[in-house]
């Protein structure tokens, strides 16, 4: 596949790309594809010379109204605009993780944020300022005594003209200085001299991030008001090394970025919200489990949703193959008791919402090694034991949240089967859905899709919500959650 070099177009094409670029809250690069996308589609006429594409584009997407959509690799839009004249002072530690900065950056600047670096001496052994220069478009800042930077106190100048500061990857260096009021170096003391929030990406081996003084200093940080966000877990870049170390993946850092930055009204402040998510592995054997197709996203983003309206979220997903949501503690567990427990544990909360597709039922006793065929015997029996009710249980609970909504995963009878789980479980509402393959929402249906169609039900009747995104969805819940505890005492 050919790739996009912007610089070898004509100076006046790159003025239009980077001004229409500018206008979509994305890079020059996605503004080419969707431009080229448009033409090989027919709405912008016949390709021919330059010129003449160049007034047909500039006619299509002259206006955000009229704009084609800019679509990221992952197939969905890019958000327009979400960070527009924010100013992002990242700060670049030393670690292998330096090379996602790269990309941080670029993500930063989709979304409209201008984004200035620094870099320590450390991170230059892993990236170079030539690259980071490149994708910032502005200089980058290496040294605390530099002659031209520091002739009007240049980083105290840094320290204060941005609306945040980003440390990604924050290593246990950097972690280390700015806890115990270090600045021997350009990244230390412009920490040491903000005044603005600051948010930490931490990186580092599990053991450094599990050793007693990284802890301390986190702690340390914390309670200085430092946000952190990650790490993950997974495999470590040395050999044979995984756990807890990972820096989170840029988009999850834009994400807290973006929750940080947001100064709409946070009806939800000062809310305790549990979620659960995702679907339990119930297992048979060790190699074999009763599962679903649940994939957590409509779980992950209602958490998401209620963390961007204030709210104190605690999320405890089953088992899934997506990222934790910003700025939301996430407890995993595999089985339907486990995650019981954790969401008992969790209690006392204003409210519950139990998005969780909990596996009905669970073997007695799973196998300590694997079942094996053996010939002439058929299949084994699986003895089946019903388990734990966890929307009930709260429900009925002696700690009640004030507020408990339950979900309805149905392939027939929807409303009826979720009427009767409203009375049952001791719900204040349902929100229940259509799982069905005839259901015909999205391309692949609800579960494992994107998209959603709801109903809420209520002891009041039937509110039936349109077909939208489950980002959307959840943004809806989000708000009438919102309303709702304003007329309750919890």
């Amino acid at each position: 596949m050919a790739s996009i070099t912007i610089r070898n177009l004509d100076s006046e094409v790159k003025d239009l790309l980077r001004q229409l670029a500018a206008e979509n809250g994305c890079s020059m690069e996605e503004q080419a594809r969707a431009m080229i996308r448009a033409a090989v589609e027919g709405r912008a006429g016949q390709a021919g010379r330059i010129d003449q594409i160049e007034e047909k584009l500039r006619a299509l997407t002259g206006s955000k109204e009229q704009a084609t959509p800019v679509v990221a690799a992952s197939g969905k839009p890019v958000p327009r605009g979400s960070l527009s004249g924010k100013r992002i002072l990242l700060i670049i530690g030393g670690g292998i993780a330096a090379y996602k900065a790269l990309d941080l950056i670029r993500r930063l600047r989709e979304r409209g944020a201008s984004v200035r670096v620094v870099m320590t001496s450390a991170a230059q052994e892993f990236v170079t300022t030539l690259s980071v220069g490149a994708l910032s478009a502005d200089h980058v800042f290496t040294e605390l005594f530099d002659r031209e930077d520091e002739h009007d106190v240049g980083h105290i100048r840094l320290s204060r003209e941005a609306d945040l500061l980003v440390v990604a990857p924050a290593t246990a260096d950097l972690m280390a200085k700015l806890a115990n009021g270090h600045a021997n170096d350009l990244a230390s003391t412009v920490l040491l001299a903000t005044d603005k929030k600051v948010l930490m990406a931490p990186a580092m081996n599990p053991k450094m991030w599990a050793h007693p003084a990284t802890r301390r200093n986190r702690a340390s940080l914390q309670k200085d008001g430092i946000a952190f966000v990650g790490p993950g877990k997974g495999e470590m870049a040395e050999s044979n090394e995984a756990g807890e170390g990972r820096m989170a993946e840029p988009l999850e850092i834009v994400a807290a970025i973006e929750a940080m930055l947001d100064e709409k009204p946070k009806p939800l402040a000062g809310r305790r919200f549990i979620v659960t998510s995702g679907p339990t592995h119930e297992p048979i054997d060790p190699v074999r489990y009763i599962a679903n197709r649940s994939s957590g996203k409509q779980g992950h983003a209602i958490a998401a949703a209620l963390a961007k309206l204030g709210a104190d979220v605690r999320l405890v997903s089953g088992p899934v193959n997506i990222p934790d949501p910003a700025g939301v503690a996430t407890t995993h567990v595999e089985t339907a008791a486990q995650m019981k427990e954790a969401v008992e544990s969790l209690l006392p909360a204003d409210v519950a919402i139990f998005v969780a597709a909990v596996a009905d039922w669970r073997t007695t006793n799973a196998a300590g090694e694997k079942i094996k065929k053996v010939a002439g015997e058929g299949p084994p029996s699986l003895q089946m034991v019903e388990n734990p009710d966890i929307l009930a249980g709260i429900g009925h609970h002696a700690q009640r949240p004030g507020l408990v909504v339950g979900f309805a995963a149905e392939t027939q009878d929807l409303i009826r089967n979720a009427e009767a789980k409203l009375k049952k479980k001791g719900a204040d509402f349902i929100v229940a859905n259509d799982v069905s393959h005839e259901s015909g929402i999205g391309p692949s249906g609800v579960m494992g899709g994107d998209r959603n169609k709801v109903r809420i039900v209520s002891r009041s009747g039937v509110e039936e919500w349109p077909e939208m995104g489950k980002d959307e969805v959840a943004a809806r819940l989000a708000a009438l959650i919102a309303e709702r505890l304003q007329t309750i005492v919890v």
